[in-house]
């Protein structure tokens, strides 16, 4: 059968979940990554890519329900590409991303798994993120705003799917709990009713860009905005209404942003009125939390995370310790009463910056802490100075590590390395590079972000003898 673009599939048989948060389904032989379905759901489907290996179509009618099914608690689900497994119960969830941890060890990595612990599910599936960010626009998603509504088409909420240049205009947002929802709105509210330009990243004009909210568990809140330009008569007039209205709000920042793009890299927060900066606390240990500083958004699973990486790695106080991609340092000063030495190794250096305050402050005396390129730090002089390693801890990026840190490891031989990955997929290509040295002694897999695909997994990987 010739199949082309926007052709609907009749009765496709959905089998199985796929990356990206779509399920895979085969037409004619071919395989096709489907949004919107689950796994045992049979429905037609309408083609979006035609390519000569594989297909991608939109559900267009569902004609049988898989029993994963639940209905979506989201007024923005569908059209919101945040969280695309509302769908599916939870449940069934955790089971979908333990597998595709396993397949990618199994089928990428090729290795054998001495044990695969049942996956750790979320103690939170909603409101659990510490961290979110916003953007402005001028014009909304067309599909998604009120054309009667006397606030117009202006809006502050999310990229749409595959979109640089369109914003969902979010009401509510799950992930987040109060009083956030209400901030963001009510800073909407006062940015139209003040007639503050919406940004238009097409046009690359406008003055309110994006807002980002970060809370811990001390009950600290921070509200950051980007500014494209400074203003202080307008920053005064959002500021001054704001702060009377949210008085829990203890960090009230912003950023002049006049970039062609939103990163928040580079951008030097300006305090306007309280601490300007967060505490999270982890058992007796105390974080100080920059507006741009790196830190866990899902802090009860990261507690979680950081206790399997410490019981797993089975740190004796002679040992030396390695902990690359550390970020602020926190698994390295988690970990740090239990060895003789932990050496955090980053790429950023504000962040090592961070680290480094951090431990000064928990009076850990023990960690040594660098920035700079992984590839060119770790090596044979380092080693020479502090020690080599008995155990490395690795939390690398989505990337995963570069083949020559791997070769470094190798030849260093640490007895232990717990390999943490929020991307299964490349941590099973790096254990490839290791299986001739190093056995998977078991690995687990754990929920940071309920009702998307995302999934970090633990490995721990002994020495072979």
């Amino acid at each position: 059968m010739k199949i082309k673009k926007y052709d609907i599939i009749p009765s496709v048989v959905i089998e199985r979940a796929g990356g990206e948060g779509k399920a895979i389904g085969y037409i004619d032989g071919k395989v096709v990554f489907v949004r919107g379905a689950a796994p045992g759901d049979v429905a037609d489907v309408k083609l979006t890519t035609v390519k000569s290996k594989f297909l991608e179509a939109d559900l267009h009618k569902l004609i049988t329900a898989s029993p994963l099914r639940q209905e979506p608690f989201c007024e923005h689900f569908g059209t919101c590409g945040g969280c695309k497994w509302q769908h599916i119960r939870y449940e069934e969830q955790l089971k979908l991303k333990n597998q595709w941890a396993i397949d990618c060890l199994e089928r990428i990595g090729k290795v054998e798994i001495g044990e695969v612990q049942e996956p750790l599910g979320a103690s939170e599936t909603r409101e659990y993120r510490n961290k979110i960010e916003f953007t402005f626009s001028d014009k909304c998603w067309e599909d998604t705003f009120d054309k009667n509504n006397p606030l117009g088409v202006r809006g502050l909420g999310f990229h749409m799917p595959g979109r640089w240049d369109k914003i969902l205009d979010v009401n509510h947002c799950h992930l987040i709990g109060s009083p956030i929802n209400e901030i963001r709105n009510r800073i909407k509210e006062i940015g139209i009713e003040n007639e503050f330009e919406f940004w238009n990243p097409k046009d690359q004009i406008g003055w309110l860009r994006n807002l980002q909210f970060r809370t811990s568990v001390t009950g600290d809140l921070m509200v950051m905005l980007a500014m494209n330009g400074d203003a202080p008569d307008r920053i005064k007039i959002l500021f001054d209404t704001l702060i009377p209205e949210f008085p829990q709000v203890n960090s009230w920042l912003y950023a002049v942003n006049d970039k062609r793009n939103d990163s928040w890299t580079g951008l030097e927060p300006i305090l306007y009125k309280g601490k300007g900066y967060m505490e999270e606390k982890m058992e007796d240990l105390v974080f100080k939390v920059r507006p741009l500083s790196f830190f866990q958004t899902n802090f009860n699973q990261a507690l979680s995370l950081y206790n399997i990486v410490r019981d797993w790695a089975e740190i004796q106080s002679h040992e030396v310790v390695y902990d690359l991609y550390t970020g602020t340092g926190t698994i390295a000063q988690f970990v740090a009463s239990k060895a003789k030495k932990v050496i955090g190794l980053e790429y950023v250096e504000s962040a090592i910056a961070d680290a480094k305050e951090n431990a000064l402050s928990n009076n850990i005396t023990n960690t040594f802490f660098k920035a700079g390129d992984m590839r060119v730090l770790l090596n044979e002089e380092l080693f020479a100075e502090h020690g080599r390693p008995d155990v490395i801890i690795t939390d690398p990026p989505r990337d995963g590590m570069h083949p020559d840190v791997i070769e470094v490891i190798l030849k260093a031989a640490p007895e232990r390395i717990v390999y943490v990955s929020c991307n299964p997929a490349t941590q099973g290509r790096d254990l490839a590079l290791m299986k001739e040295h190093y056995d998977v002694v078991r690995s687990k897999a754990v929920d940071m972000f309920p009702h998307t695909h995302h999934v970090e997994n633990v490995v721990l990987l002994t020495l072979k003898k």
